[in-house]
């Protein structure tokens, strides 16, 4: 037994010591682990908050003012109070409105008569979000209502309400969240084939030493990594296209945006995703290794931190920081809006300039780590 123990104490020393030295196992025992619960723990949020409301006030009564009161001091809902339903539907356009919220000229009156009527347009691109949001705004004046039925509700019209709530969802005809997640669904594909495949098969040839044998030959770095990136570039575009035909005949999507908008913002994006793979495959020069880090850096925070399942400005400020550190980020709101909403040239211009931005950054350093490993 004394001996059993010996040994064990020896091997037990020997394997603590070999994991102290492997930096991936601390990586994957202990810095994964923690990157998630807290990544994910504090981005997963099925509340909405902060949503912003466009409320066009073309009654201005003091009934109007106080059955809007539920707007105000809440953390559900940022209010901005405007005066035409041009004005709001611009703050719409520009994504600076979820919600119009728009009061007649002659609510007042009309209330009085047990026929007031209000309507609530909510931003269809977000299915999951108008649904959400209009049920917030619905249930506010629900409440108010409740409030104050006796003062505007006869006894022989008891059992009806005072204020009808018209709901309409726009960008989004069919009022089906399968819009909202095919586009997501393409950016999730892209970083799939553009991360994973390139830095999975270049970490297996850095294990078998294929590389190692073309950089005795004359070929430069930049050469070698082109060689990889245009067979992977053309393979990614060959299931964006097969994507794009899913999503328009299969699924009915409708596109509304440029189609050559769409397909150049794409191949910015699977650019970024190759440089990312690039950059990982790279540095760790290990398969399983770099399909962890590309597990972490890029398929985890695409799905739970680029808008694809949960609003942004829902989620804690430094989340959303990281969120908006991504590139799958810009790529995700940019598809959903040519898709459902059509051409914003505002959004399209600095959304497109990031992505192009990223891929020349994650395409540079990929070549300087290649370079300096050769050195």
């Amino acid at each position: 037994m004394t001996d059993f123990l010996r040994r064990l104490r020896a091997l037990i020393h020997k394997e603590w010591c070999q994991m102290l030295r492997d930096p991936s196992s601390l990586l994957i025992g202990i810095v994964i682990p923690m990157m998630m619960i807290l990544l994910i723990g504090s981005a997963m949020s099925f509340d909405i908050k902060k949503v912003p409301v466009a409320v066009v006030m073309e009654d201005s009564s003091p009934t109007v003012r106080d059955m809007l009161g539920f707007l105000q001091g809440s953390d559900y809902f940022s209010p901005r109070y405007v005066t035409s339903m041009a004005e709001a539907e611009n703050l719409m356009d520009y994504r600076q409105a979820d919600i119009i919220l728009c009061v007649p000229p002659d609510f007042t009156s009309r209330l009085r008569q047990q026929n007031g009527s209000l309507q609530i347009i909510s931003y269809g691109v977000d299915a999951a979000t108008a649904r959400t949001t209009a049920v917030y705004v619905e249930s506010g004046l629900n409440s108010w209502q409740a409030a104050h039925q006796k003062d505007y509700v006869t006894t022989t019209s008891a059992s009806l309400g005072s204020v009808s709530i018209v709901n309409r969802q726009w960008f989004n005809d069919a009022n089906t969240s399968t819009w909202l997640f095919i586009p997501g669904l393409i950016v999730i594909v892209m970083t799939l084939v553009g991360v994973f495949l390139t830095a999975l098969v270049m970490a297996r040839e850095w294990e078998r030493g294929t590389l190692e044998s073309l950089f005795i030959t004359p070929v430069k770095p930049l050469e070698i990594l082109l060689a990889k990136m245009i067979p992977y570039f053309s393979i990614a575009m060959l299931g964006f296209t097969l994507c794009m035909l899913s999503a328009r005949y299969l699924y009915d999507v409708p596109i509304h945006g440029s189609l050559f908008i769409i397909i150049l913002s794409s191949m910015e994006y699977v650019l970024v995703a190759l440089g990312i793979g690039l950059t990982i495959s790279s540095v760790v020069k290990n398969q399983f290794l770099a399909c962890q880090l590309s597990l972490v850096v890029s398929m985890l925070p695409t799905i739970m931190l680029s808008g694809f399942m949960f609003d942004l400005r829902s989620v804690p400020v430094a989340i959303s920081a990281v969120g908006h550190i991504l590139p799958a980020t810009y790529y995700m709101e940019l598809l959903k809006s040519l898709f459902l909403a059509g051409n914003n040239w505002t959004l399209i211009g600095k959304n497109c300039l990031i992505l192009a931005a990223y891929a020349l950054l994650f395409i540079l350093l990929s070549l300087k780590v290649t370079r300096k490993k050769l050195e």
